[in-house]
């Protein structure tokens, strides 16, 4: 039976008295920003440093914050390259799903809550760069973190609720946890850097066709000579953004509503394309783009 926040914030001690440590708002309560201001994640999609072309807010505990900030990255910022292996199809997103989890967790929970500032999360088409207030230990430079060294967390009474929720570790291993996965993958090593003010961890792209594209809605590129056909059209639309409704894609090809609508069920029933989900919030799958 699970137990209420109540009893968790006593079995952690997180009270001093009848007072609450700041990790027990940012913890279980469900606007921490109540209480610590910029207790959030920002994440925003550039196509140059200066260029945003969209972003997101992610608010609620921080265990939450984990789980949608991935949820959101994985989703609607990083598109993953598809493959057949025999029948099975393969999705391989730019950078390991393993590694941006423990990146993710890491910037969440040793953030230097007390500067009031977000944790950011810019995607570009070829990396991603995570940022976390916060200075490095007392006497600790950057190529002490990046080698062996024991675990000193900037917030022990988080780090502990997330090492007894499964996590993180308590051996100062994310680094070469995040650093191995991506060597692992394939991918190229993460870049680690510290500015004084907070932590860099940027992940390269690998320069593989096809993939690290965000899932943004692409114009169709449709030469005068070579017009691309309407169930063609759909389909590269519905796989750069599968969130995209019909009479979003109706109007980025530029075609009316209904024959996107009569095309959509054709490529339905012919098995190359799924949706699921909602019909406002769902999502759609492109099972083959080749006609």
């Amino acid at each position: 039976m699970a137990e209420s926040d109540a009893v968790l914030v006593e079995k952690l001690h997180l009270t001093e008295g009848k007072y609450l440590h700041r990790a027990a708002t940012l913890l279980f309560h469900a606007d921490p920003e109540k209480f610590t201001t910029g207790a959030c994640v920002k994440i925003g999609f550039f196509r140059t440093d200066s260029d945003l072309l969209f972003h997101d807010l992610i608010d609620g505990d921080l265990f939450t914050q984990v789980e949608k900030t991935l949820d959101l990255l994985l989703t609607k910022y990083l598109r993953a390259g598809i493959s057949y292996e025999g029948v099975q199809r393969l999705e391989r997103f730019p950078i390991p799903e393993a590694a941006l989890r423990e990146a993710v967790i890491n910037a969440i929970a040793h953030k230097d809550y007390a500067a009031s500032i977000p944790i950011q999360i810019s995607v570009y088409d070829h990396k991603v760069m995570i940022w976390n207030a916060g200075p490095l230990p007392f006497d600790w430079s950057l190529a002490q973190l990046l080698d062996k060294h024991s675990s000193q967390p900037a917030n022990p009474d988080i780090a502990r609720a997330f090492f007894l929720a499964g996590l993180i570790e308590s051996w100062g291993r994310g680094i070469e946890l995040i650093r191995n996965t991506c060597l692992d993958y394939g991918s190229p090593a993460p870049i680690f850097s510290c500015d004084g003010t907070g932590l860099w961890v940027e992940f390269p792209f690998s320069a593989v066709a096809g993939i690290g594209k965000p899932s943004v809605k692409t114009p169709v590129e449709t030469p005068v000579e070579t017009p691309v056909k309407t169930p063609v059209a759909i389909l590269q639309c519905l796989s750069a953004n599968p969130t995209m409704t019909l009479a979003e894609v109706a109007n980025e090809i530029g075609k009316s509503l209904r024959a996107v609508e009569r095309a959509s069920t054709k490529l339905v029933t012919a098995g190359k394309l799924r949706h699921s989900g909602a019909r406002k919030n769902g999502r759609w799958e492109v099972m083959d783009i080749l006609l």
